[in-house]
């Protein structure tokens, strides 16, 4: 039996990756320009910070090593990049901040925090960044300033497995330390762990588990590797196959660890104490913004990539252009499928929010997908709509970790061809 649901969980994630591949054909330039407010509801705005003070060989992202004049540079334009859209007319109420490390340089960052609040009508903010950031001057100048949910790329407390993943920015010990001075402080503190590294064992992601519950965390969110063909190549040729069969049993520790002791699904890979914030704004918000070198958004089904490459972003800018670099209008049985995958990584598809996004119900426009979830039990029927099952948590993973992987794929090509 379990080889039979594992053999249904490889087919969704290769279904998902032939999806992903499709969602992601791109064309040059701004397609359609139809990045103009049409009265719904607000999106979302997404804000990338490209820079690192150390680069990890892992992470599929678009960024920089630190300089600071060209990051002091970079925030000047950003804020032009954000008057571009507030002068077509957008307001934004939900901002999250992702990178790189946003707080690379506190006083641009700061700087820039200062003019949202005097441009937009601020509600929540969420902010990622490092442990050597954290100090209590930064805890509280954030907090001052508005930021709600913070998120903290631990990865691993154990100092071996952070040496092998090439995490060189903190330690376990310093970790624990800026976790304990930032715990309380906001209204969600979140930390991110890494899971299936080739070297990592089941014995020390379980005592990683173990430290998040002797902290008493509000959040953590545990992610998949999920590298970029290069980058996967890379690693493979230092330590070993990248066994994604390897995840099943990562992810039954997770289940039996936190999902079972006081924490609750608030995505499939994020697990809360009692209500928060959390950092996938893909979930709550159907349109979203992007802003900043690499970062990619979704607005009334059209789906686009900023420039990675920070001199065509700068010039574009400067010029008072979008730094668009490729886009594509999704067809609407794209659009449907991503919105299913995304709600599904939230744990619940509601038929009241789908009917108002659509004008059908999720059966009218999904009932073939829905009937094979429900069939091999990852989804079950809710007076409001669907439900992912405590046995689909692992399916819906699996579809997310691809959907990420084809994205990460799109980042690895724009920043090997310098677009």
């Amino acid at each position: 039996m379990r080889r039979a649901y594992s053999l249904i969980c490889d087919l969704v994630s290769r279904i998902v990756r032939f999806e992903g591949r499709k969602f992601l054909a791109l064309k040059p330039g701004l397609q359609e320009d139809i990045l103009r407010p049409e009265g719904g509801p607000e999106p979302a705005l997404y804000i990338h910070i490209p820079f690192c003070r150390r680069l990890c060989p892992y992470c599929s992202f678009n960024r920089y090593p630190f300089e600071e004049e060209r990051t002091r540079r970079y925030f000047r334009q950003l804020r032009r990049e954000l008057d571009l859209y507030l002068e077509r007319g957008f307001t934004f109420r939900s901002f999250y901040f992702g990178g790189g490390t946003p707080t690379v340089l506190m006083d641009e960052l700061v700087a820039f925090l200062e003019y949202l609040h005097s441009r937009l009508p601020v509600e929540e903010i969420s902010l990622e960044t490092n442990p050597r950031d954290v100090t209590p001057e930064t805890v509280r100048t954030l907090k001052g300033l508005g930021v709600r949910r913070l998120s903290m790329g631990v990865q691993s407390f154990d100092d071996g497995m952070l040496k092998a993943m090439g995490r060189l920015s903190h330690t376990g010990q310093e970790a624990i330390q800026k976790i304990n001075l930032a715990q309380g402080q906001f209204e969600t503190f979140n930390i991110d762990l890494l899971y299936n590294f080739p070297t990592q064992t089941l014995e020390l992601f379980r005592r990683d588990i173990e430290m998040v519950k002797e902290l008493g965390i509000d959040q953590v969110t545990f992610y998949p590797l999920m590298p970029a063909p290069k980058k996967r190549h890379a690693m493979e040729r230092r330590f070993s196959k990248i066994d994604t069969h390897r995840e099943r049993r990562f992810y039954d520790l997770i289940l039996q660890e936190i999902y079972q002791d006081g924490y609750r699904p608030s995505t499939v890979w994020c697990f809360s104490r009692g209500d928060r914030m959390i950092d996938e704004y893909i979930i709550d918000y159907q349109d979203y913004i992007a802003l900043g070198s690499g970062s990619v958004g979704l607005y009334r089904g059209l789906f686009y990539a900023n420039h990675f490459d920070l001199d065509n972003y700068g010039q574009k800018v400067q010029s008072g252009q979008l730094p668009i670099a490729m886009s594509r209008v999704l067809p609407r049985r794209d659009l449907l499928r991503y919105h299913l995958l995304t709600q599904l990584f939230g744990m619940e598809l509601k038929e009241e929010s789908h009917r108002r996004r659509f004008g059908r119900t999720p059966d009218e426009d999904l009932g073939l997908e829905l009937s094979a979830l429900r069939l091999i039990g990852a989804v079950e029927r809710t007076p409001g709509g669907y439900r992912v099952t405590e046995r689909g948590m692992y399916v819906v993973s699996g579809m997310m970790r691809e959907f990420f992987t084809a994205l990460n794929r799109l980042r690895e090509y724009c920043m090997v061809g310098g677009i």
